[in-house]
Formats: C-alpha cells, sequence, structure tokens
C-alpha cells in the first residue's frame, strides 16, 4: 500500500481526449519498483499520494513515462501558479544556470535585488521590507519570531499568538505550536500557554461566525488583548479551503489595531492570484501588518517570503536573522519569471473566471449527493473543496473520499491525497493556466465519479 493507496495494478478505462489519455493499467506496472525504492530508503512519512512517476509536467497536464497523461487539479500542491514548466520558467532557469551563480549564501546579487522590489511593488502600502527564505515553515516561524519580538519590546508580557482551530502553518516548532491541530502536536510533548486558538468561522464545522466568538474565546482562555503580539491566521484555511467572512475579518483588523497586535495573514496557498486576488487578503478589504509567503511565489523552485512594516522587520541587526539560501540566485531567477507570467498572462484574472465555473459547478454535484457530499468550501478563484461525510451527519468520511480520489486518478484526473480534518476534503487547485475546456472536463469527471460512487 502506498499510505492506503493499492499498489496492485487494475485494468482501468482507457481514455484519449485533448487533455487526457490513459493507456496503461494503473498504477503502470513498470513503476512500482520505482514506488518500492521510495518505500525503501524514505520515511513512511513521504508515502500516501496517488501512485503515478511523474515523468515530466507541462501547463496544466501531468505525464508518466508509459504514455498516460493527467488533468492536474493538484499544481504541485498548490505550487504552479504560472502553470507547469512555463517556457519563461525554463528560459531563466537555463540562463541563470549558464550564468554560473548558483548561491551566494547572503552575499548580494541582482536576481534578489530584482525580486525583493517586485514583492514590495506587489503588497499593499507600509509594507515595504522582504526577507527571502526557503520554506513556508521558515516564513511563518519567523512572522511569529518578529511578532513576540517586537511586542515584548514593549513589556515582557506583550507574547502571546492567537491562531485558530483547524489551521496549519507547518511542521517546524513554532509554526506547529501556532497550528490548530492538536494531534500534529502530540510530539512537542508540551503545552505553550502563550499560543492560544480560536474557534474559525468557517461556517459549516463552526457555524458562529460571529466575532463575538473571537473574543468570547480568548475571554475563557484567560488571556488579556493586550498581551497579543500577533494574530496569526491563513488567509483561507487548507483544511478546507475556509474562508472568514468579510465583516468578520474587518472587525479582527479593527481589534488588532486596537489591541497593538500585529495582523499576519499566512497566504502560503492564497498568494500569487490563487483566489482571484493576487493576495486572498484582497478579498477581505483588508491589509495585514506581515504577509508569510511561498509556493506559487516562484511556480517550481524553493523559495519563501515574509513582507511586512519596516518597523517590525528591521528590529535585528545585520547577521542576526538570515537563512542559508535566503534569494538563492536559482530561486529568485524563477520567481521573478513566475511573477511575470501571472501578470503578463493575466491569470489572476483568469483564476477569478475559472474560479467562478469550479465553484458553481462543485455545487452542483454536491447538491446531487447532498447525504454523503456535504459541504463544498471555497468561492474564490481556484481552490476549492468538496467535503465527503458519513451519510446525513458531519462526521468525516475518509474512506469515501479516497475512493473518489483514486477512481478519479484512474480516469485521468489527477489531486493530491484528500486533506480536511478527518481525511475527508476532496481539495481542487489547478494550475491558474488552465483553459476553460480542460477544467470543464475535470470537472466531468469529478462529476462522473461521483455518480458511481455516492448515489
Amino acid at each position: 500500500m502506498a499510505g492506503k493507496y493499492s499498489l496492485k495494478p487494475v485494468e482501468v478505462k482507457k481514455i484519449e481526449t485533448k487533455n487526457r489519455k490513459i493507456v496503461t493499467k494503473l498504477p503502470v506496472p513498470e513503476s512500482i519498483p520505482v514506488l518500492e525504492s521510495l518505500f525503501k530508503y524514505e520515511p513512511v512519512s513521504m508515502q500516501g499520494q496517488p501512485p503515478i512517476v511523474w515523468e515530466k509536467a507541462e501547463g496544466f497536464n501531468v505525464y508518466d513515462a508509459y504514455g498516460n497523461k493527467w488533468i492536474d487539479w493538484s499544481s504541485g500542491v498548490l505550487i504552479t501558479n504560472a502553470g507547469h514548466a512555463h517556457e519563461g520558467l525554463v528560459s531563466a532557469l537555463k540562463e541563470i544556470a549558464d550564468s554560473k551563480l548558483l548561491t551566494t549564501y547572503c552575499f548580494p546579487h541582482k536576481g534578489r535585488a530584482e525580486l525583493v522590489k517586485k514583492l514590495v511593488e506587489k503588497a499593499p502600502a507600509g509594507l515595504t521590507k522582504v526577507f527571502l527564505l526557503s520554506t513556508g515553515s521558515e516564513a511563518t516561524e519567523n512572522t511569529i519570531k518578529l511578532a513576540r519580538t517586537w511586542g515584548r519590546r514593549s513589556r515582557p508580557e506583550k507574547k502571546i499568538i492567537v491562531s485558530f482551530v483547524n489551521s496549519f502553518h507547518g511542521r517546524t516548532l513554532g509554526a506547529q505550536l501556532a497550528g490548530g491541530i492538536p494531534r500534529l502536536k502530540e510530539w512537542i510533548g508540551m503545552n505553550d500557554d502563550s499560543f492560544v486558538q480560536v474557534p474559525f468561522p468557517d461556517g459549516y464545522r463552526n457555524e458562529d461566525v460571529s466575532f463575538d466568538l473571537f473574543e468570547s474565546s480568548l475571554k475563557k482562555l484567560g488571556v488579556n488583548p493586550d498581551n497579543v503580539a500577533g494574530v496569526i491566521s491563513e488567509t483561507y484555511q487548507g483544511v478546507g479551503p475556509n474562508f472568514m467572512p468579510v465583516d468578520y475579518a474587518q472587525k479582527l483588523r479593527k481589534w488588532c489595531d486596537k489591541h497593538g497586535a500585529l495582523l499576519i495573514f499566512d497566504e502560503i496557498q492564497a498568494g500569487f492570484g490563487r483566489t482571484g486576488k493576487y493576495w486572498g487578503f484582497e478579498n477581505y478589504g483588508i491589509a495585514p501588518d506581515l504577509i508569510a509567503c511561498g509556493k506559487g511565489i516562484s511556480g517550481a523552485m524553493p523559495l519563501s517570503a515574509v513582507i511586512g512594516r519596516e518597523d517590525v522587520m528591521s528590529i535585528y541587526p545585520p547577521g542576526a536573522m538570515t537563512s542559508t539560501h535566503s534569494g538563492n540566485p536559482v530561486c529568485c531567477a524563477c520567481a521573478i519569471a513566475s511573477m511575470d507570467i501571472i501578470d503578463e498572462e493575466k491569470l489572476v484574472e483568469n483564476s477569478s473566471r475559472m474560479g467562478k465555473l469550479l465553484y458553481e459547478n462543485c455545487v452542483k454535484i454536491q447538491k446531487a449527493h447532498p447525504k454523503v457530499l456535504g459541504h463544498v468550501c471555497g468561492g474564490y478563484g481556484l481552490v476549492a473543496g468538496i467535503l465527503v461525510v458519513k451519510p446525513g451527519t458531519k462526521d468525516p468520511d475518509s474512506e469515501l473520499a479516497l475512493k473518489i480520489n483514486e477512481r478519479c486518478f484512474q480516469k485521468g484526473l489527477l489531486m493530491f491525497a484528500p486533506v480536511g480534518t478527518g481525511g475527508e476534503c476532496i481539495k481542487i487547485a489547478p494550475p491558474l493556466s488552465i483553459s476553460e475546456d480542460a477544467l470543464m472536463e475535470g470537472i466531468e469527471v469529478l462529476a462522473e465519479v461521483c455518480k458511481e460512487l455516492c448515489s
């Protein structure tokens, strides 16, 4: 077993359309030795995705070496906003490789200067400093570090970080202390009462979306609002995607201003056009004090960033807040190219247009099977989720969700493994370059699979 996916090759229906091609058994028998080698030499934690050995990926398609082709609804886990292997990205990577400049540590290079300038120009007014890193966890860790340092400069007690139930901010210590999924914190072996979580106003698991619940929850936890250094939230919760009501987000911004707390948005999934706006928080009509971003920032290479106010970002002196691969020349070249592609090809606008189609059709699929498809999450841009539940309840049905995911894989529609609080969420996140015909073909596959398995 690869996670819960079967490694036993099965005969599947042969498919050949403009956007999909399935011509072998799945998983492909010849690919099994590669998968088994990975299982032998990697930890179990690296397993769990549909059993496909990628050979190449272009645009919104993924290919193996055996003649199969999938419509990609994963974006490599929300990375390839500009599309897989766009010629602009490939050209930029070739050019920087030919230049013989592959790493500089913290020594300056032109690409780093160009990228931080581009990010500031895209950021809201007042966010004028950028710290480049490698991973999303690094970015969220540094927002927490900056917020607590900034808060404790006023007084030692101002160190509390407020986050949300079911939030995910990464897998390192600080990121998981701020996270809101208890099972992911078991390894820590201790509680830190300076990290607190309050209910997220998703409207489904938590039906109370009033901002009163935020304030009353802090009161129950014994938190003095003036001791809060920062409030961190995913712009949309990845387990859904769950978005805040606009009114709630705007009241949260005012609350942070009132109590001198920094508002931090984790845009690692939401940024660079994913939600139909360049930044996901633009849908709320507000701006944060710190932004953590990654994934879609480069479209391919490991890069992340913290963008923020100068008075917060410049707390630490030279050499005191750095990272080995900060502003790596190869990653910077890719990010510059990706940002240019997103602008030149109007992919933010395409995300908005295609996102409306995606959400509307997911709702249609859900309404056709309301007993087991409990809710559609999303509504902003090219990210959506369908929650699979046990009949007539809100209890997660991870087994059925996995079956839907696997059957889609067998029909040429590729998604990463189901997510959610209990593995119940069929999450959809195609590259922002996806065409309408490919998107609708994917929707037809999902509708067909749900009719087969949910009726």
